[in-house]
């Protein structure tokens, strides 16, 4: 165990759904009398089910099962997966909030999380109190708290309202704080959850770094989950790919990054069209909706100059004017360029718009990509889907220039243009 932070054996958790725990006192009682009296097997363990969120079962459901590796002493572990495969029950039970059902975890170390923003911090106490509250929780002596105080504050960019109640914090300011905590009070396995996307970019930048100077520079081992495949590439030396909670596979970053975007590719090909792909933010689709997306050309470009066209639905009659932006990432997750339309384009309740792009001047080298797309209203994200539309480009020209995309500055490439298609669309 000497280099191992992390050993997780059989790892295996079930819930019964619309109860607190995984069952009731009866369930307990019989359970009790099957197992220590008669010296069976738990009886509820096979009625359990696997977690998939869009077909109906048992109401037990197994939220990880079978679940095995191990995390060495200043590793960077990223866990990715769908919403529902088990990638938070595995957290808060290595963060010991919870138990696991079956199997056993070995933690050589002190462990600080981060699962949700305000994890452990008292509503009613001032930032500097939670600060204090914090440490206390981690082992720390006052004077070693006091010692990192200041530079707590510091990266938290919260010292106007470190003596104010965190309850009157925004969840950008409590995720600022409570990483902050979390990162500078020393501890040997750092765990970090999604929270991180609710703070701005700016600071986003600033936690990646200090978790790549955690790991690299003083040795500590971290575990991180995220979406966002850009952070999983940039942090991760290895990644976990789990799928209704058993591990799917696990190996080196850019190998799991790629699995996980095929597999999600595979996954909304077999939607016939947009608006029946699973969306991971219950709000989007409610305002606004992407109908349609595809390729103006074959799915391979080959001495062409790439086009593809999308269509939106607008529902909302307070959605007078789109907004859009799209992404393309490489096969290792990397963001390769991102594109943000330059102008507000007018709508309204129950039209359709179609919008077609060109870029002159591509640039992209040989290799597979994966296209992101998002349509807002102002600020607010009125729908997005993650690659969900791939291409490859195949070869260059004699004269050796790439077909595809381009990576860089060429934005005055693209020609944007919204088409009321409302008609057209119209059974």
């Amino acid at each position: 165990m000497s280099e191992v932070a992390i050993r997780v054996e059989n790892l295996s958790k079930f819930y019964r759904l619309g109860y607190v725990g995984a069952s009731t006192i009866s369930d307990d009682l019989q359970r009790f009398w099957q197992m220590n009296v008669l010296g069976k097997p738990d009886p509820f363990l096979d009625l359990a089910q696997a977690n998939a969120r869009d077909t109906k079962g048992s109401d037990y459901v197994w939220a990880l099962r079978d679940v095995n590796f191990d995390v060495q002493k200043g590793e960077v572990l990223g866990i990715i997966g769908k919403n529902g495969a088990g990638k938070s029950t595995l957290l808060k039970i290595l963060a010991k909030v919870t138990g696991p059902t079956t199997g056993a975890i070995k933690i050589n170390g002190r462990i600080a999380s981060l699962l949700e923003v305000g994890t452990g911090f008292h509503p009613e106490l001032t930032g500097r109190e939670n600060i204090f509250l914090n440490g206390a929780v981690l082992g720390m002596r006052k004077a070693e708290i006091k010692a990192k105080f200041d530079e707590i504050v510091d990266f938290s960019g919260v010292e106007r309202y470190i003596d104010t109640p965190v309850k009157r914090y925004s969840s950008g300011m409590y995720v600022r704080l409570a990483f902050a905590v979390a990162a500078h009070l020393e501890p040997d396995i750092l765990i970090v959850d999604e929270v991180l996307a609710v703070g701005d970019a700016e600071f986003q930048k600033k936690c990646i770094g200090k978790i790549q100077n955690v790991s690299r520079n003083e040795g500590r081992t971290v575990l991180f989950v995220s979406h966002n495949m850009t952070s999983i590439a940039d942090l991760c030396t290895k990644c976990l790919f789990m799928k209704q909670g058993q591990v799917l596979s696990y190996d080196t970053t850019s190998k799991i990054v790629g699995q996980y975007l095929q597999d999600n590719l595979n996954l909304l090909n077999e939607y016939n069209d947009l608006v029946s792909v699973p969306r991971d933010n219950k709000t989007y689709m409610q305002r606004a909706r992407l109908l349609s997306m595809e390729m103006v050309q074959d799915n391979y470009f080959w001495k062409d100059t790439p086009e593809f066209q999308f269509t939106v639905e607008i529902i909302d009659k307070n959605i007078t004017e789109l907004e859009f932006g799209f992404a393309i990432n490489g096969a290792n997750g990397s963001r390769i360029f991102t594109y943000e339309s330059e102008q507000a384009y007018p709508c309204h309740q129950g039209q359709r718009l179609a919008f077609r792009l060109k870029l002159t001047e591509p640039t992209l080298v040989p290799s597979r990509y994966y296209l992101s797309l998002g349509i807002r209203s102002h600020v607010n994200t009125l729908d997005a889907i993650e690659n969900f539309l791939s291409f490859t480009i195949l070869d260059t020209d004699k004269n050796g220039k790439h077909f595809g995309f381009t990576q860089g500055p060429e934005i005055s490439g693209y020609v944007d243009s919204a088409v009321d298609v409302t008609e057209m669309h119209t059974k």
